[in-house]
């Protein structure tokens, strides 16, 4: 039974589209697929960004799609472009192809058996969902905060956020496992390529709360396949990452200030504060979890590229997609 079925005649819950963007992880990917394969309901199509991989995904997608039972579109970029890149065309693709509701994820989680169901209740009301993930252990991954336009900066949300209601209001998004509707892509343009890697989905979901809600819901849909070291600071988990990831937290904040000028709300002093404690954070992860400084160097260097966008005077934001019609 497919989303849109399930869904019987109500047009919210219309063309469910998962869109994956993939980098030279087949193994990975050829397990999520299996586990989209197996959802109940199922999505109405699926759509595979291939970055450019130099391993055997195009054979993965090609398998995955000659025994599904929806269609599953590769949709291969000429050359990496990071997650933000990926996700952009994915979306962009989803959308040409009539999707309404577009599931983004990274290539190495898996889909729960009921995921999609388990969000139909509020894809009724909202236009803009996150549901909540298990880490590689099967442990409930935590991961509830609200951005600081002050800041520039997510602030973890203390407790249990769940505790009065199965729907908890925030600001920011999650790329992976974030559900957005053809609507809210349509008013703030599509997720921004120019980010490669890093701060896409936080910023991305604050542009859809500045005009409609932004929910995380008490529904586990993902799974993260991908085991990784991390610690458990009470207030939020901090994975390990690596010198490429680094380099894109600091060179980004950049980008995260031009979104914040463009909306009329960036203070230089705050988010100047904001990237003393993303620093603090990455360094923070690098000797807690990773225990080592090397790699203290891809922060530097971030920072300084992200002077060069903070000067750039002609800045704008993505342009909202043109419709399909």
């Amino acid at each position: 039974m497919s989303a849109a079925s399930a869904g019987g005649t109500d047009p919210r819950l219309a063309s469910f589209h998962i869109v994956i963007t993939t980098y030279n992880r087949s193994d990975y990917l050829s397990r999520l697929l299996d586990t989209v394969a197996a959802l109940d309901p199922a999505p109405d199509a699926v759509v595979v960004v291939d970055n450019a991989s130099t391993d055997d995904t195009a054979g993965v997608v090609a398998a995955a799609a000659s025994r599904s039972a929806v269609p599953v579109v590769h949709h291969r970029l000429a050359e990496n472009l990071g997650g933000s890149g990926g996700f952009s065309a994915g979306v962009e693709r989803a959308l040409a192809e009539g999707a309404q509701w577009m599931w983004l994820m990274d290539d190495d989680v898996e889909a729960l058996p009921g995921a999609i169901g388990a969000f139909h209740p509020w894809m009724a009301k909202y236009d803009a969902l996150v549901g909540r993930r298990y880490d590689s252990a099967g442990r409930p991954f935590y991961w509830q905060n609200n951005f600081s336009a002050f800041l520039g900066f997510p602030l973890p949300v203390r407790g249990d956020v769940f505790a009065h209601s199965n729907e908890f209001p925030t600001n920011v998004g999650c790329f992976e496992g974030m559900l957005v509707h053809a609507d809210a892509v349509r008013s703030v343009g599509l997720p921004d390529p120019r980010f490669f890697l890093n701060w896409d989905d936080t910023m991305y979901g604050w542009q859809i709360s500045r005009q409609r809600p932004v929910v995380y819901v008490n529904e586990f849909v993902l799974r993260k396949a991908r085991e990784q070291r991390q610690i458990d600071l009470g207030i939020r988990h901090l994975n390990d990452s690596s010198d490429l990831s680094r380099f894109y937290v600091m060179r980004n904040r950049g980008l995260v200030a031009q979104y914040l000028r463009v909306h009329g709300v960036f203070n230089r002093a705050g988010f100047a504060l904001g990237t003393v404690l993303t620093a603090a954070k990455e360094l923070l992860r690098l000797l807690a979890v990773e225990r080592t400084l090397r790699g203290a160097g891809a922060l530097w260097r971030g920072w300084r590229a992200s002077r060069t966008i903070l000067a750039e005077a002609d800045w704008a934001p993505m342009p909202a997609p043109l419709d399909k019609d």
